[in-house]
């Protein structure tokens, strides 16, 4: 992909000079820690949900195995967009020298293997057929399809959902979360096209055709707009089939009130509208395992 950013050139390694402290923080914010327990939250979130307030060996490998394959899949993707990063985000580890391009690669490789053999020895069948699929988005996301419009919005936004589905398959139950999952993937596709119009220029200088990019930030914008309410629409769904008691609305509520207002803002302001779909998000995670856990007093 042309030439490294900030001077790394494939295998160099950052300067000797670098602390070790400076190379943990560094190889630790190329995970994104943020997602990475965000991906477990979403397994856990599922596995509650299918199986009640137990822990067993099946569901801590499932949220294990789901926040390695998160941090496997940012530190690959942070590789192949090292060039867009150093316009967008150029204080992420590669562009700012602080972790070499190969590390990141190696890291994403033992990481997805460490996942893989925790799912193949572990889980059940759904579990398997779930990592398989998202084992062919991860490593086909960022070469085939980041820049096809819509096409990577859907792609991350599948990637949440079966988070969900993966952790209720080890917990035992998957077709209880179908809904949930669902509507945790409308949220994230709003989100991520909320995140392609911040990402602009960088996309725009790597020959991307994101969203934004194909049919203009103004219509991306209000495509977002569309597939937040189509959500919202579908929300009284769990309840309506038995899955969620009325607490699930109590936090529902304020849930698709910040999404709404992170995606009316977010032609103008996507840094800060991106960051609310994602708040807003954890609040819905929260109504879900509330909703569920009153069934079980």
């Amino acid at each position: 992909m042309g030439a490294e950013p900030m001077g790394l050139k494939g295998s160099e390694a950052p300067s000797n000079a670098m602390s070790w402290g400076t190379r943990a923080v560094a190889h630790v914010r190329l995970t994104r820690p943020g997602n990475v327990i965000g991906g477990g939250i979403l397994a856990a979130v599922g596995a509650f949900v299918a199986a009640g307030p137990v822990v067993t060996i099946p569901i801590i490998s499932a949220v294990a195995a789901t926040a390695l394959g998160t941090a496997a899949g940012n530190a690959i993707n942070d590789y192949f967009d090292r060039e867009i990063d150093a316009i967008n985000r150029p204080d992420r580890p590669i562009p700012a020298g602080l972790v070499a391009p190969a590390t990141a690669k190696w890291f994403s490789a033992v990481a997805l293997a460490i996942a893989i053999g925790l799912t193949l020895v572990v889980l059940p069948t759904a579990a398997i057929a779930i990592a398989v699929i998202n084992l062919f988005l991860l490593t086909a996301y960022t070469t085939v399809f980041k820049g096809t419009p819509g096409l990577g919005n859907g792609v991350v936004a599948f990637l949440v959902t079966s988070a969900i589905w993966f952790g209720a398959a080890a917990g035992g139950d998957l077709l209880v979360t179908l809904e949930i999952g669902i509507l945790a993937g409308v949220a994230t596709f709003a989100r991520e096209v909320v995140k392609d119009i911040e990402d602009i220029p960088g996309d725009r200088a790597q020959g991307l055709t994101t969203l934004p990019i194909a049919i203009g930030s103004t219509r991306a914008w209000m495509f977002a707009i569309a597939t937040l309410v189509i959500g919202a629409a579908l929300s009284p769904l769990p309840y309506l089939q038995e899955t969620f008691g009325w607490w699930y609305f109590v936090g529902l509520i304020p849930a698709i009130a910040i999404m709404g207002y992170g995606t009316l803002i977010g032609r103008d302001r996507p840094a800060i509208g991106q960051q609310l779909l994602k708040a807003g998000m954890y609040v819905a995670l929260v109504a879900f395992i509330a909703g569920r856990a009153q069934l079980a007093l």
